[in-house]
């Protein structure tokens, strides 16, 4: 991964990055992730989101009543989240630090630091195995034992669904390397300017036996999406002509997001773990 790129990419969303979690897409990941956290969080404690952009989870998770460490490699991400989270303070829940930092080195943060940690873009940004394995040590060594992590991933299937989508990189599609690559290696790279650059695709049945080795029991993967990838706009539509079913709707959502039939499709994972000793 080279972090300039990344730097580059978020640099232009700006606030649309802070909003991108009310819009319907967004609002589904949002409600999956959230109750995910709500299930496997400690009561209390210190947590650090790094790659957590403008602030919105750590924002959710001071209201909660946590200590928040805010981390991102992108500098303007992290001053929207100046704005809106430096002075604030909700019960016994704070934003204590807001830094840049890599997910790859977190050298400034002591062993055991935190009681759990989110990393919920970093991972699938990360194409070369060698990052992905520093990125994995470092969540382990700066949570404690019985700490929980919460890691987003994307399927590798996501980004020949992205691909489809957009079409000015539609051509890479019959490229024998883009596809070889992607397709074995879960390595994805684009040449399009200002795009998603370079990414890493997982195949489900690989996450658990990925972080295992690094000090993690499983407890979760799920789908943010749940079924309802490509019908978030009815379904949000649902809330305001009819409550009830969406209410029944979501309940059913977050209950099935674990579904084997539903992660190979997904636009994006979560995976969840608790940090043991490696024996």
């Amino acid at each position: 991964m080279n972090s300039g790129d990344i730097r580059a990419y978020y640099a232009a969303f700006g606030q649309r990055e802070w909003q991108r979690l009310d819009r319907a897409e967004g609002a589904i990941e949002f409600a999956v992730t959230t109750e995910m956290l709500g299930r496997h969080l400690p009561a209390r404690g210190c947590v650090l989101d790094i790659g957590g952009g403008p602030g919105r989870y750590a924002e959710w998770l001071a209201d909660r009543g946590y200590r928040v460490t805010l981390a991102d490699l992108s500098p303007e991400l992290l001053d929207i989240a100046r704005s809106r989270l430096s002075a604030r303070r909700i019960g016994d829940g704070t934003v204590t630090e807001i830094t840049e930092a890599d997910a790859r080195d977190m050298s400034r943060w002591a062993d055991g630091s935190f009681d759990a940690v989110l990393a919920l873009g970093p991972m699938y940004h990360l194409p070369d195995p060698d990052d992905r394995r520093r990125a994995a040590t470092e969540l382990a060594r700066v949570l404690r034992p019985g700490g929980m992590v919460f890691v987003a991933l994307m399927p590798w299937l996501a980004f020949v669904r992205r691909t489809v989508f957009l079409a000015d990189e539609r051509q890479h599609l019959a490229d024998p390397g883009f596809m070889s690559a992607l397709r074995e290696r879960g390595e994805f790279v684009n040449d399009v300017p200002d795009r998603f650059t370079g990414g890493y695709g997982v195949r489900p049945d690989d996450v658990a036996t990925f972080f295992e080795p690094y000090g993690f029991a499983t407890r979760t993967v799920v789908s943010t999406h749940g079924f309802a990838e490509g019908i978030e706009d009815q379904l949000i539509a649902m809330r305001a002509t009819n409550p009830d079913a969406y209410d029944a709707a979501m309940r059913l959502l977050v209950d099935t997001a674990g579904d084997a039939s539903l992660l190979g499709l997904a636009g994006h994972l979560l995976y969840v773990g608790e940090r043991i000793a490696i024996r």
